[in-house]
């Protein structure tokens, strides 16, 4: 799942103009991912979370910080599987989405098909059209009392105790939709073995208020995902890199990942890769 830096339309507003985002949620948007019943969702939700649990032991830290209404959870990623260690970690209300991933036609692939049948994905076309729908869809379904998980570094990477730096995609929401913005650190998804601990610690939640509602600027976006940043560093650093699994945890862990160059990187130190 990857997550792109959310374009502005303007330096001094960073938001697309009600009547480009109005038209471009119209304009296709239930094509890539109609409208489903909770009953569904809660199924999926229950399935995923189930083969979580059983293949890994999860381990839940700082569930009483969520926010009981809606929120932006901006969690790390290291894995193509960390969306079903959220699943099994959250709680079931509020109903919860992922933000991406970015695809022409969901419609296509065996993988895509079923993300669009489950309703727990805003996807988004390439293009800065698709993105604006994306994110007139993500403020819907927040004004609807959901939260929204977005992995806030835009790709996976190799290092449990690392961070890439954040996108601005995850601040931009929160503020222009009024929400908070939740830090997740999911660790021990960089090799699923069998049994192995999978920690999911959520932080502090963060909050701030732009200084003309839902029309954050620039800065405001840049401090707040400073801010992110910092906090999944810290709920990221006591966690240790893992040994090799065995041929079929390797096999599991590549399964769906999408390394940048086609190959898993070598873990760098975390000096060399922090936004701080």
């Amino acid at each position: 799942m990857v997550t792109p830096a959310l374009g502005t339309a303007s330096p001094e507003t960073g938001q697309p103009g009600p009547s480009r985002i109005r038209s471009a949620a119209e304009g296709g948007f239930q094509t890539q991912a109609p409208a489903h019943s909770m009953g569904r969702y809660r199924a999926v939700r229950e399935f995923i979370g189930s083969v979580a649990r059983a293949y890994s032991r999860v381990r839940v830290e700082g569930i009483d910080r969520l926010p009981e209404g809606p929120s932006v959870l901006c969690f790390t990623h290291q894995s193509w599987a960390d969306p079903f260690y959220m699943l099994a970690a959250v709680p079931r209300r509020p109903r919860m989405y992922f933000f991406g991933p970015e695809q022409e036609d969901m419609r296509r692939g065996a993988r895509n098909r079923f993300m669009r049948w489950s309703g727990v994905v805003i996807p988004y076309r390439p293009g800065k059209r698709g993105l604006v729908a994306a994110t007139a869809r993500t403020q819907a379904v927040l004004q609807g009392a959901a939260c929204v998980a977005i992995a806030g570094e835009g790709r996976i990477h190799a290092g449990e105790s690392i961070v890439l730096p954040l996108r601005d995609g995850p601040a931009y929401l929160s503020l222009r939709s009024g929400v908070p913005l939740v830090p997740v650190a999911i660790n021990g998804t960089s090799w699923l073995g069998f049994r192995r601990v999978v920690r999911v610690r959520i932080g502090l939640p963060l909050t701030a208020t732009p200084h003309t509602p839902a029309r954050p600027t620039a800065d405001e976006v840049a401090r707040l995902t400073t801010q992110a940043q910092a906090a999944l560093e810290v709920l990221v650093s006591d966690f240790p890199d893992q040994p090799l699994p065995g041929w079929i945890g390797r096999s599991l862990t590549e399964l769906f990942n999408d390394w940048p160059g086609g190959s898993r990187p070598p873990v760098q130190s975390r000096g060399r890769t922090s936004g701080i």
